[in-house]
Order: structure tokens, then C-alpha cells, then sequence
């Protein structure tokens, strides 16, 4: 794809954390979801990320992730300079990660402008996707903080959504909208209503911002969590970054960006939303995985694994296998089967979420070896 850099003080940053606990025992603590191939074509889901935001950020890309993962991101990322690479002493969920990178950045270059994405995510149509970036930034520089919402294809309970409101008179973004509120996952019911109106989209994640814009409201709504971010940020290029990292990291608190930062933008009529016309996925669990496999289809067995063996006879759903044992099915329908060399699961698409609930019972029983 043609480099489409619409500017050149944006930076792209990838904040890559979390265990994916649904995905267990295919993602574990030190081989988590963003670095699987889960989509089939060669490539980590990191990978991916990074190339389709590589035409529009070129080498403005920063990666935040905990220090058991630097070997492997720079591995699957040889394109990404050391000075772009954030470590995490211990996860302080999503607030931590994007403020940190966006203020290391500000102050690097006082114009900057960050955007963050997900490192284990899908998205189709990558022309789609850098449009709607394009018009996210070009919101961003009128001053609002903005997110892209991904227009709903279902009526998804998994996945929270963004109500729409009026549109913004802002130059090169024809679709930005004022965003009036976000809402957690919704029953099937209202998710339906959802789907069938033309004001809510999938919250996919995705923030857009000014970086001074972005730590202001940082300030205005938690302190608690700006103040120790400013300090580590103003030592980052220095000769003190571990001491002060030291003092301060465990200090700050655990806080989603959601509830930081863009809910209350919200409230305060700062928050824009650019819809995104490109299929996403956030592949939290197996049946999301089977759905991105199957292409929703019913009576279809997905395999995945360089070396799965499968028999089967009038079966669906997906096997991923890391292991050459042979796995026969028989009139089994939406089954899920993880085989790797130290742990077996078996559910059901309709169960797939209940799959963190087994990781929290061996995490109670003390068998760690297995996550």
C-alpha cells in the first residue's frame, strides 16, 4: 500500500499488554494473543498491526509492552527503533500505557499528535482503515480527542458501543460526529435496537489525539494518574529513568483509557467519533476466532496449526492444535478444541467466554507452569 501519511508529527502508538485469558491455553503469560498468528496469514497479529499503520505513521511508532516481551516484539518488529520501544514494569492497564507514550512523545516533538491501537486486533480493508484514521487526525487537529467506531455487522454482546450524535463542521473529515456517551456491552435485546438504528457504532478501542490535548484531560480527571506519568515522562530521555520508574510506577493506578479519559470527554463535548466501514474483530475469544474463520458460516470446521491433524465427520467450530496428535470429531456442532503440548480445553462457541473462568480456577489452585 502507497505511503498515505497525512502527517508527519502523528505517531502511532501500540500498546501491547494483557494475557488474553479467553484464548487460554493458545495465549498464555509469556505467549500472550498479540503474538499468535490468528488470522492465518503468516504474520503475528502484532505484525499486522504494525503494517497497516506503518503507511500512515512511517517510523512514528511506539510500542508499549512489559519487559518479558521486549525480546519477542523486537523480534516480530525488526522495523521499530530502540528509542520507540516502552517497557512496562508491571501492567497498569490502558490510561498508564497511552499516557505514558504520549507524553514521552510530547515531549520529544510539542506538536504531536498519538493515535492508539490495539496490537491484537483485525481489520479488513486496510484503505478503509487509513481513511478512517486520515479523518481522525484531521479532527484531532481541531482540538478534539477522537475515537473510531466500527459500524455493527451483529447484534454483539461482547463488545461495548458508542452513541453518535450530531455532526462536526471540521475540514478533510466529512464523517466526524460528536460522540454523546459510551455504553457498556448490552443485553441481545439492545443490542439489536443498536444494530438497527444508525447512531451506534462498536467501540473498537481507537483514540485520536493531540498528545498536550490528551494528557489536559489526563489532568483535569486524574491526577492521581497524570502526576507520576508527567514525572517518569520528563526522566524518560535521561540518565534517571530506572530510579524514577522505581519511585513511581507502582504509585499509579489501574484505570482503562475509557473511564479516564474518553468518558468524560464525552460528558464535556470533546470527544469525536469517525465511523469505520472496515470489518474488525477484536478476537477476544474461540467463538470470535471460529466466526473470523468460518466467515460466520454454519456446518464448517476451521483448523488452524502447522501441524493439525483432523478427522472429521459432520462437525463445526475450530480446532487449533500445536501438537501432531490426531483429533477426530464426530457430529459435534460449534466445538472448540485447544490441543498444545501441556493442556487440553474442549467447550462450545456459545461457552467460549467462560473460558477465563477456568484460567481464574487454575490461577487459584497455583498452577501457574500452565498459564
Amino acid at each position: 500500500m502507497a505511503n498515505q501519511r497525512r502527517d508527519a508529527n502523528f505517531y502511532a502508538i501500540i500498546p501491547a499488554g494483557g494475557a488474553g485469558s479467553r484464548l487460554w491455553p493458545l495465549s498464555r503469560a509469556d505467549s500472550p494473543k498479540f503474538l499468535h498468528d490468528l488470522t492465518g496469514s503468516g504474520h503475528s497479529l502484532l505484525a499486522e498491526t504494525w503494517n497497516r499503520l506503518e503507511p500512515i505513521a512511517g517510523n512514528n511508532i511506539v510500542v508499549v509492552c512489559g519487559n518479558a516481551h521486549a525480546t519477542a516484539v523486537a523480534r516480530e518488529l525488526p522495523g521499530l527503533a530502540p528509542d520507540n520501544v516502552v517497557l512496562e514494569p508491571s501492567p497498569k492497564d490502558s490510561t498508564a500505557a497511552i499516557a505514558l507514550a504520549a507524553a514521552i512523545l510530547v515531549r520529544r516533538n510539542p506538536d504531536a499528535i498519538v493515535g492508539s491501537f490495539a496490537a491484537d486486533h483485525v481489520i479488513d480493508d486496510e484503505r478503509r482503515f487509513v481513511s478512517a484514521v486520515n479523518e481522525a487526525i484531521a479532527t484531532a487537529e481541531a482540538g478534539f480527542i477522537v475515537t473510531i467506531g466500527i459500524r455493527p455487522t451483529s447484534a454483539s454482546t461482547a463488545f461495548g458501543y458508542i452513541e453518535s450524535g450530531d455532526g462536526l463542521d471540521v475540514a478533510s473529515a466529512p464523517h466526524a460526529h460528536r460522540v454523546v456517551r459510551f455504553v457498556e456491552k448490552p443485553d441481545a435485546a439492545t443490542a439489536a435496537e443498536y444494530v438497527e438504528g444508525d447512531t451506534h457504532l462498536w467501540n473498537a478501542g481507537m483514540f485520536i489525539a493531540k498528545a498536550s490535548v490528551l494528557l489536559d484531560e489526563l489532568r483535569a480527571n486524574r491526577p492521581d494518574v497524570a502526576e507520576p506519568i508527567e514525572a517518569i515522562a520528563d526522566a524518560w530521555d535521561s540518565p534517571s529513568r530506572q530510579s524514577v520508574l522505581d519511585a513511581l510506577w507502582a504509585t499509579i493506578p489501574k484505570v482503562a483509557i475509557d473511564y479516564s479519559i474518553a468518558e468524560p470527554a464525552a460528558e464535556h463535548g470533546r470527544l469525536a467519533v469517525i465511523p469505520g466501514d472496515f470489518r474488525w474483530d477484536d478476537v477476544g475469544d474461540f467463538a470470535a476466532l471460529a466466526r473470523l474463520h468460518t466467515s460466520g458460516r454454519a456446518n464448517v470446521l476451521a483448523t488452524l496449526g502447522e501441524n493439525t491433524r483432523v478427522l472429521n465427520e459432520g462437525s463445526s467450530g475450530v480446532v487449533v492444535s500445536q501438537t501432531k496428535r490426531l483429533i477426530s470429531l464426530i457430529g459435534v456442532k460449534d466445538i472448540v478444541v485447544v490441543d498444545t503440548p501441556d493442556a487440553l480445553l474442549v467447550t462450545t462457541a456459545a461457552h467460549a467466554q467462560r473460558v477465563k473462568n477456568i484460567v481464574e480456577q487454575i490461577r487459584q489452585s497455583g498452577d501457574d507452569t500452565v498459564l
